[in-house]
């Protein structure tokens, strides 16, 4: 390599964006990804934020109102329709298979009211399935991010350092102005894939968590209102 071309090396654009823009479009086309990956996981991150203060509140206020002492035809009036939150919606479910037996007299012999006691907590628990799989939307995105961002950007590293590797064979220059800007543009990729990852897995252990918390507080509340359901039925017998 003669001054001319060493000089032109040596002045590169070393920035991320230079080094971006004179990649191999196989290393552009990883960085593109983890980037978009990356914007997505923190998108997830603000949206399960405030969608898990919002449902842990709904669910302090109806759990006020349900044990304030109040009639639950009268919160089933309220609330009943048109569902806020998942309590309200397991509330709501079960109050709606209750009023249909009671309706129809379905309560007469124990065996319809075992019957009946039987699809209450059955239908709390399709209940809460259901508005689980809805609250634990794109969980499944951001585990993927956290445990396959690194290899992909393993990958564009990989790739770009062959690429270094052949330059400077086709050369037969092994200056480090020459290297440099070839491995740089192939770490990035790395660095880019732990941008994505790190965020990804501390974000889903700590929804993880919260969301089993939450879980945890709906099937509680099914236990409680199962059993003021029995009362009920052993009230009629």
């Amino acid at each position: 390599m003669d001054t001319v071309q060493l000089g032109a090396a040596v002045h590169r654009d070393l920035s991320v964006w230079g080094l971006f823009l004179t990649a191999d479009w196989v290393v552009k086309l990883v960085m593109l990804l983890l980037f978009a990956a990356s914007i997505w996981c923190w998108a997830i991150i603000f949206e399960k934020i405030t969608s898990l203060r919002r449902l842990n509140a709904r669910a302090a206020d109806f759990e006020e109102s349900f044990w304030s002492g109040g009639s639950l035809e009268n919160l089933y009036e309220r609330v009943g329709k048109r569902p806020g939150d998942p309590m309200s919606a397991t509330f709501a479910a079960a109050m709606r298979e209750w009023r249909h037996a009671t309706e129809r007299n379905l309560t007469a012999t124990g065996t319809m009211r075992a019957n009946l006691q039987s699809r209450v907590e059955r239908v709390m628990a399709v209940t809460i399935g259901r508005e689980m799989a809805r609250v634990e939307r794109y969980m499944v995105f951001l585990a993927s991010v956290a445990s396959v961002s690194p290899f992909v950007g393993l990958f564009g590293t990989v790739w770009g350092i062959i690429n270094s590797f052949t330059s400077i064979a086709n050369s037969n220059n092994t200056s480090l102005a020459v290297v440099a800007p070839g491995i740089a543009e192939a770490l990035i990729a790395t660095a880019l894939g732990l941008v994505a990852a790190i965020p990804a897995v501390v974000a889903y252990n700590k929804f993880n968590t919260d969301l089993s918390r939450y879980a945890d507080r709906l099937e509680n509340f099914a236990s409680e209102f199962a059993s003021i359901l029995s009362r009920h039925l052993e009230e009629r017998a």
